[in-house]
């Protein structure tokens, strides 16, 4: 099975919808678990440029906030549902998502 590791910065406000989306699109399952995630602190900084709508911030202004870093494994089959599924959910307008191929010959 080909896995994937999505990294999702999103205010720590949206993480039970979060934690909602990604179940229900299949991702973090391991075995027989699922639901499985890793989240941490961080400070997020962006720039918001003209035409841009900010959920926080000013157009013009550099933004320093505090964000989490969510961190999960889906497979390849359920790998757009997914990333559609956080789209759905993510209040910023360019949310920011890694995918990140695992290695899988183990």
């Amino acid at each position: 099975m080909e896995l994937f590791k999505l990294e999702i910065y999103i205010p720590e406000s949206h993480l039970k919808d979060l934690q909602k989306a990604l179940q229900s699109s299949g991702a973090g399952r391991l075995g027989n678990y699922e639901a499985c995630l890793a989240y941490s602190r961080v400070k997020g900084t962006w720039k918001p440029l003209d035409g841009a709508r900010p959920y926080i911030g000013e157009v013009g202004a550099l933004s320093v906030e505090d964000e989490l870093k969510v961190e999960v494994n889906v497979d390849k089959a359920r790998l757009r549902q997914t990333i559609q599924a956080i789209r759905d959910i993510h209040p910023y307008e360019e949310p920011l998502i890694n995918v990140i191929s695992l290695y899988d010959d183990y």
